[in-house]
């Protein structure tokens, strides 16, 4: 989201003020801000607005939590206490209900997931550092910020010549973690493919829902407890 794409922005508002009111629980999985360069870009008016409008369905009984993404990756405590939600951390096993046989999510971003791309895992690997996000968090908002830009344009461009098979997840990488986790359903974003994978595991049939990217139009995953369907005017 960002105030360049106000009809993204408002599908996202009207979609928390109607059918994320219907929910128990809502989950984000990461990249929700075009960029965030840390809490303290909270205070622009645009951003407040976003976290005040996540606050207002908390408070309506919907409880929200947020997995950070590669955008959004310096999302801390003040930005949960300011959008009324819980971080997740990545991957996350989510479980509806009490028990063994509680139908369970498996919950992941997905940029780590995309092992192929060689170039774009060592600069993950740089950014998701304790020690160096302590550094970059001290300097001044605004070199940050410009940092980040200069970053992201260094990205689109980078796009325009790798393989799209490259920035899309490894089918090693996504049974490891299937695997890793006794096989739960997988849900991930990042690539922005939406569409319903089945992956052999050990002789086990495993599912991936691939979460889409929002181009004005609110698109989400809803379960049941059971299933999982695509619901939204962009789903696919």
């Amino acid at each position: 989201l960002c105030e360049e794409r106000p009809a993204t922005t408002t599908a996202f508002l009207d979609f928390l003020d109607g059918p994320a009111r219907e929910a128990a629980s809502l989950l984000i999985l990461g990249d929700l801000f075009e960029y965030l360069a840390g809490d303290d870009d909270l205070e622009s008016p645009f951003n407040r607005e976003l976290c005040a409008a996540l606050k207002a369905l908390a408070g309506h009984g919907t409880r929200v939590f947020f997995m950070r993404g590669n955008r959004d990756l310096l999302a801390g405590e003040g930005f949960a206490e300011a959008a009324g939600l819980h971080l997740l951390p990545d991957p996350s096993i989510v479980a509806f209900g009490d028990g063994e046989d509680a139908p369970r999510l498996l919950l992941s971003h997905g940029d780590a997931l995309c092992t192929d791309d060689l170039a774009y895992q060592a600069y993950r690997r740089q950014v998701n550092d304790p020690t160096w996000q302590a550094g970059f968090l001290a300097q001044p908002l605004a070199a940050r910020k410009a940092v980040i830009e200069s970053l992201r344009q260094q990205s689109e461009s980078a796009k325009k010549t790798k393989a799209t098979e490259i920035m899309d997840v490894n089918a090693a990488a996504v049974e490891a973690l299937l695997r890793a986790h006794r096989g739960p359903t997988l849900v991930h974003g990042h690539t922005h493919r939406p569409a319903r994978h089945v992956h052999a595991v050990d002789g086990r049939e495993c599912v991936r829902w691939v979460l889409a990217d929002w181009h004005d139009t609110a698109t989400w995953l809803r379960f049941d407890g059971r299933t999982l369907s695509a619901e939204g005017g962009g789903a696919a």
